[in-house]
């Protein structure tokens, strides 16, 4: 993405602003989308429009990218308009200020929804106190290290009020420099902030579950100095922005705590309950015992949890005020088997849950219990306050997550639990005495399923005629991220797509045409055809004596001369254990034109696939021929034109005849899934061949280095399971990259790609000899 191609967008600017451009192009290009890219254009155009001077288009120039690094690109934005919000309230220096301080704060914050709220406060600090707010500025890194956004928020606004009409104190308290401003942000400051802990946090889960887990913060201290619950909202864990140490438990071991139990809910939660003519007090008692079920699985898989958890329950058998009092009490006995409690109700809490515990994996076992239980707390002669009565633990989540309420459509379907249709294998007498549903779709409760193709009495099927393409089954990958040095597990979704067929004939017609080719190559094919048993003769050691070379050598022995020791046979069987895929690079770049020549990489690539399928049928060696393309790393297309176990007829023919190419060239996913159906095979060779025309890249990617480094680990991944790899790479620059990935002397760069029909069949008896 170069930068002339916007040259609409930056004609405007100064030249001070376009050099600043200029050199901030290459990480802007590497973090924003072409979208982004406009977005921060156009955000330098509009404030250079303002007319407050060159200082808040270079910082924005300049920071707005790191920005984009830390929250994603849609911030920029919210970041210009508040910028251009600000231009009525304030000077040209302040707005520079607020720009070129935004990726401390998006870095602080760590969150976009939190960045918006930021940006919203400056709005209400202009109005209230509008000298302070240059100096907190100055002030920010220092700020926000120890103060959360609601925090920071409340320090700001206590000084507005108390110096609302002495300027210079007010200048004082927003530069730190006066007691009572180091007072109010000692009384505000927080122990540990998620931003710097986050990371630790979402590793220590991947080392726990072997998965990813989003983690979100959130101000749940924005108007109050308590900090909220946890919570599980579409499938992300939103954990408060800070943690106080909280009886001797600091606010790491806090952010442990409340991440792993999080995570047991996600990882363990297979349905949701359902609310209907629940109490709420009933709903509490469920969820008391829902959060032990999971936590029991977890501590059986991991049982080092147990001990970080129970540190975070203060329950006592004395403390019976309110009905909360008892829910933590539960909850403690539940999970602690040394806390002891002579209460009968926990006694029976225990002894339910006991007799549960072989049947952990269902959660029918929290509803059984939980509502037992609920009975025998409303006869204890307290009244439940859901809003007051709230779990003392402060690590459990406030489990919004394992309920179904029926105005939740929205939530329930996305979530994996979802009902799936119905797929009914039918006779032909019951599929046409059926009325079909017209207006049914993709999410059809049944779909019917025919054993064999149904003709109309034009003598054409009803699925060529109106049939739509079945949605392939998923297939998740792994995907190497070099930076960190670790798998992301199940980073890449990959759908095998049918081909529709195309007309055979034309496959038939290249062979035709490169008729010189195939005569050149017809004697190397003999050569590689296995023969069946051979006899080979002068043997030192074999399976019979060559009765001639026996009286050879006795002739010799006669004669006074040393005699031939090779005087035997050996039958041997000659045959070639090998099975080939060969997997082709269907990227957009491929339809591109050959350089002195009117046919595409594509076309070029066709006939080439064409000429060495029809080498490899005559030889006889197993193989397939399958393609790929990409569009992110939820939608990589995997393309089956023949596999393993099919006749190379008219079928395979025809697909090949109706080879398309389009999108990116994610290669690292594609070579797993080759690679795993390769690795089936019988044979004892194997050996996939890459035919590409570039390196790996794809839409979501702005590193180079990225899928370079994914292509060579599955390149590895490959080669332990047996597979070897060699990759035909049309791209003369290639020497730079390909080496990398799949090693020397494993690879062939093509400087000439019309000479690909006639290199490719002899590459690959050259490799298979």
């Amino acid at each position: 993405m170069n930068l002339d191609d916007y040259a609409d967008l930056h004609t405007d600017l100064g030249s001070h602003a376009k050099n600043l451009l200029r050199a901030s192009w290459n990480e802007a290009a590497r973090v924003l989308s072409r979208n982004g890219l406009e977005s921060y254009l156009r955000g330098a155009q509009a404030l250079q429009s303002l007319g407050r001077g060159p200082e808040p288009v270079a910082n924005f120039i300049q920071e707005a990218p790191g920005v984009a690094r830390e929250i994603g690109e849609d911030a920029l934005v919210d970041l210009i308009q508040a910028a251009l919000g600000m231009a009525s309230k304030t000077s040209g220096a302040v707005i520079a200020l607020m720009l070129a301080t935004a990726p401390v704060a998006a870095r602080r914050l760590g969150d976009a929804e939190l960045f918006r709220a930021y940006l919203a406060f400056l709005n209400q600090l202009l109005a209230q106190a509008p000298r302070g707010v240059r100096p907190m500025l100055e002030q920010l890194e220092v700020l926000l290290g120890q103060l959360t956004l609601g925090g920071l928020r409340r320090w700001a606004l206590w000084g507005a009020e108390a110096h609302r009409v002495d300027f210079a104190a007010q200048e004082r308290y927003f530069s730190l420099a006066s007691p009572d401003a180091v007072s109010v942000l000692q009384q505000e400051r927080k122990g540990t902030l998620l931003v710097d802990v986050q990371r630790r946090i979402g590793m220590y889960l991947r080392a726990l579950w072997g998965r990813d887990f989003f983690l979100r913060p959130t101000s749940t201290d924005y108007e109050a100095r308590d900090g909220g619950r946890p919570f599980i909202e579409n499938w992300t864990v939103h954990l408060a922005d800070a943690y106080d140490d909280w009886h001797g438990v600091s606010g790491l071991e806090q952010y442990r705590a409340a991440a792993a139990h999080a995570a047991a809910h996600l990882v363990y939660t297979r349905q949701p309950l359902s609310a209907q003519a629940l109490t709420p007090l009933q709903m509490a008692a469920i969820s008391v015992v829902e959060d032990a079920r999971v936590e029991h699985l977890a501590m059986r898989a991991f049982p080092g949890l147990g001990p970080l958890w129970r540190r975070l329950h203060r329950a006592t058998p004395a403390a019976s005020a309110t009905v909360g009092d008892w829910l933590d009490r539960l909850a403690r006995a539940l999970l602690d088997a040394d806390y002891r409690d002579e209460a009968p109700l926990i006694a029976k809490a225990r002894l339910l849950f006991a007799g549960r515990s072989a049947a952990l994996d269902g959660n029918d076992m929290s509803w059984d219990i939980g509502v037992a239980l609920a009975h025998d707390l409303s006869r204890v002669g307290l009244v439940f306050h859901p809003r007051n009565d709230q779990p003392g633990a402060p690590y459990r989540d406030d489990n919004r997550f394992i309920w179904e309420f029926a105005e939740a459509a929205d939530f329930a379907a996305a979530a994996p639990w979802q009902t799936q249709q119905v797929v009914k294998h039918v006779n032909l007498m019951e599929f046409v005495n059926e009325v079909d549903v017209e207006t049914a779709g993709d999410d059809a409760q049944e779909i019917w399923v025919l054993g064999s193709e149904l003709f109309d009495d034009d003598g054409t099927t009803w699925n060529a005629r109106e049939g739509r393409e079945p949605v392939a089954e998923p297939h998740h990958y792994p995907e190497w991220d070099y930076q960190i040095q670790l798998e992301r597990p199940s980073w890449c979704t990959l759908l095998e797509k049918r081909i529709k067929p195309g007309d055979p004939a034309d496959i038939e017609a290249i062979v035709a045409r490169h008729r010189p080719l195939v005569a050149r190559l017809k004697f190397l094919i003999e050569a590689l055809q296995p023969q069946g048993m051979q006899r080979l003769r002068k043997q030192e050691d074999g399976d019979e004596i060559d009765l001639n070379a026996a009286v050879r050598a006795m002739i010799d022995l006669k004669s006074g001369q040393m005699p031939d020791p090779r005087i035997n046979t050996r039958h041997v069987r000659k045959v070639r254990d090998i099975a080939v895929l060969l997997l082709i690079d269907l990227s957009e770049s491929t339809n591109d034109k050959v350089a002195g020549s009117d046919s595409s990489v594509l076309q070029l690539a066709r006939e080439a696939t064409a000429m060495l399928a029809d080498a490899m049928d005559k030889i006889g060696d197993p193989f397939a021929l399958h393609g790929f393309a990409s569009d992110g790393r939820h939608e990589i297309e995997y393309f089956r034109f023949k596999d393993f176990d099919e006749h190379y007829g008219e079928l395979p023919r025809a697909r090949l005849a109706a080879m398309q190419s389009g999108k990116s060239t994610r290669m690292g996913t594609a070579i797993r899934h080759a690679a795993r159906g390769l690795a089936r095979c019988p044979q004892q060779k194997k050996l996939l061949l890459i035919l590409t025309d570039g390196e790996p890249a794809d839409v979501d990617v702005r590193d180079p280095q990225y899928l370079r480094h994914d292509a060579k680990k599955a390149v590895e991944d490959a080669l332990r399971v047996g597979v070897s790899t060699f990759c035909l790479n049309l791209d003369p620059h290639a020497d730079q990259y390909v080496s990398r990935i799949f090693g020397a002397n494993r690879y062939l760069v093509l400087d000439r790609v019309e000479r690909l029909p006639e290199r490719l069949p002899a590459l690959y008896m050259g490799l298979t000899r």
